[in-house]
């Protein structure tokens, strides 16, 4: 049995969601002690407790300790990977609901689904923007685009946007059989070629369109004085709640990454577009070709490649070494780290 302590390192949600995805993908006993160590309220909350019982439904696995502020896990996997039709409500974890997220969710099930014999299709229900998460279009636009070049092929589409704190969001994701079973496809990533464009959206939901608009205007004048030309629409989503956001995404010949600000009460329009676009230049004068966020997210899947691969990010993290970590204590994989956390580096893994 693989024992992991969820204090190390930043000592949250990621290294449960990890290690839950290699317990599935290679049948190993997991238990896990201190989950959240690092955090606030320490323990599963509503949307670590979904991702658990998704996985466990993946491949019949059985678990002790599956329940809201549970610090320890026993997950015990049962049979193989099983694709299949599967639904996951965050709401239904926690009296009153959640607005957990369900791009951490999904997270946690596609890789053992796209490495499952068949399709599948899942539908997930809960927070779709919200704080410390990847947004659903960061998904759609960064991270999935990118799990295309592992021979990882999914589609996403938004039925309705959940904001914090209500939730109740809508995303359906359909996940073909991985066209390089048993193990994914290299990549190497360490330049990121010409810059193609930069694009953008301006959303939000239940609010006055002005809004939106002050969001895209100030984008564009912080842009243009940099030198860009992006372009930004504008979109409302169908939501029960109220948010907003600016998300801008980077398109290279090698690569693509994604940026992400949202709105919150009594923060002026402006300060969101302004935060987004801060993000995408210190990222762009950094010459890497992955954001941080999309590089401490692709360890789990080039863990499971077959050979050696490589990538340049804009800033090694303290959620990228922790990933490698957990890796480490399941899979022999050699990993190389070039660079100071906090700053621009270079990672290698292979077999």
């Amino acid at each position: 049995m693989i024992t992991i302590d969820g204090s190390y390192g930043e000592g949250g949600g990621q290294i449960l969601r990890t290690s839950l995805a290699l317990a599935v993908v290679t049948g190993k006993p997991l238990k896990m002690v201190n989950i959240r160590a690092g955090r606030k309220n320490p323990g599963l909350a509503a949307q670590h407790l979904t991702a658990v019982l998704a996985v466990a439904g993946v491949c019949d696995a059985h678990v002790e300790g599956a329940h809201l502020g549970s610090q320890t896990l026993t997950f015990v996997p049962r049979s193989p990977l099983q694709a299949g039709s599967y639904f996951w409500d965050v709401a239904a974890a926690r009296k009153g609901g959640s607005a957990g997220s369900t791009s951490l969710i999904l997270q946690t099930v596609l890789l053992p689904l796209a490495l499952a014999k068949g399709r599948s299709q899942i539908t997930l229900k809960g927070g779709t923007h919200v704080p410390w998460s990847p947004p659903y279009h960061f998904l759609e636009k960064v991270y999935l685009p990118t799990l295309v070049r592992l021979g990882v092929e999914a589609r996403a589409d938004i039925e309705r946007w959940g904001w914090y704190p209500i939730g109740r969001g809508s995303v359906i994701i359909q996940i073909k059989e991985a066209t390089s079973r048993p193990l994914l496809k290299p990549i190497d990533l360490n330049e990121r070629g010409e810059f193609l464009r930069l694009s953008g959206l301006s959303a939000l939901s239940n609010l006055p369109k002005h809004i939106a608009e002050r969001q895209r205007d100030r984008a564009l004048k912080v842009l243009r004085r940099e030198g860009f030309e992006p372009d930004i629409r504008i979109e409302e989503g169908k939501s029960l709640g109220r948010g907003t956001m600016v998300f801008l995404w980077a398109e290279f010949e090698n690569g693509v990454a994604g940026f992400t600000a949202l709105g919150a009460l009594g923060k002026p329009a402006e300060k969101v577009a302004e935060e987004a676009c801060q993000a995408f230049l210190e990222y762009y004068r950094s010459g890497a070709t992955l954001d941080k966020h999309l590089a401490d997210q692709l360890i789990l899947p080039l863990a499971l490649a077959d050979g050696h691969s490589t990538f340049t990010t804009c800033q090694i993290t303290q959620h990228l070494i922790t990933n490698i970590w957990v890796v480490e204590r399941f899979m022999d994989i050699d990993y190389q780290v070039e660079g100071l956390e906090g700053e621009k580096g270079r990672v290698s893994c292979g077999r």
